[in-house]
Protein backbone atom coordinates (compact mmCIF):
# COMPACT_ATOMS: atom_id res chain seq x y z
CA UNK A 1 0.00 0.00 0.00
CA UNK A 2 1.64 3.25 -1.15
CA UNK A 3 2.42 5.87 1.89
CA UNK A 4 2.20 9.80 1.24
CA UNK A 5 3.37 12.60 2.77
CA UNK A 6 1.45 15.94 2.62
CA UNK A 7 2.22 19.97 2.81
CA UNK A 8 0.01 22.76 2.54
CA UNK A 9 0.95 26.49 1.46
CA UNK A 10 -0.87 29.61 0.82
CA UNK A 11 -1.34 30.60 -2.66
CA UNK A 12 -0.70 34.26 -3.18
CA UNK A 13 -2.87 36.39 -5.63
CA UNK A 14 -1.72 36.88 -8.88
CA UNK A 15 1.11 34.20 -8.28
CA UNK A 16 -0.93 31.24 -7.91
CA UNK A 17 0.33 29.68 -11.28
CA UNK A 18 3.91 29.74 -10.54
CA UNK A 19 3.24 28.27 -6.89
CA UNK A 20 1.53 24.96 -8.26
CA UNK A 21 4.06 24.85 -10.75
CA UNK A 22 6.86 25.28 -8.69
CA UNK A 23 5.23 22.58 -6.09
CA UNK A 24 4.26 20.41 -9.02
CA UNK A 25 8.14 20.28 -10.69
CA UNK A 26 9.00 18.79 -7.45
CA UNK A 27 6.61 15.72 -7.30
CA UNK A 28 3.66 17.59 -5.42
CA UNK A 29 0.51 16.93 -6.63
CA UNK A 30 -2.22 19.24 -6.00
CA UNK A 31 -5.20 17.66 -3.73
CA UNK A 32 -7.27 20.69 -2.99
CA UNK A 33 -7.37 24.51 -2.57
CA UNK A 34 -9.71 26.13 0.20
CA UNK A 35 -10.10 29.57 1.66
CA UNK A 36 -7.95 29.73 4.81
CA UNK A 37 -10.37 31.42 7.93
CA UNK A 38 -8.47 34.80 7.52
CA UNK A 39 -9.86 34.79 3.68
CA UNK A 40 -6.65 33.81 1.54
CA UNK A 41 -6.34 30.59 -0.40
CA UNK A 42 -4.74 27.38 0.95
CA UNK A 43 -3.41 24.65 -1.35
CA UNK A 44 -3.01 20.81 0.24
CA UNK A 45 -0.50 18.73 -2.00
CA UNK A 46 0.54 15.10 -1.52
CA UNK A 47 3.31 13.01 -2.92
CA UNK A 48 4.20 9.39 -2.71
CA UNK A 49 6.48 8.56 0.34
CA UNK A 50 9.99 7.70 -0.61
CA UNK A 51 11.54 4.37 0.56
Amino acid sequence: MPRWEYITTPLLLHRETAILNNWGSEGWELVQVVTGAEGGMIAFFKRPVES
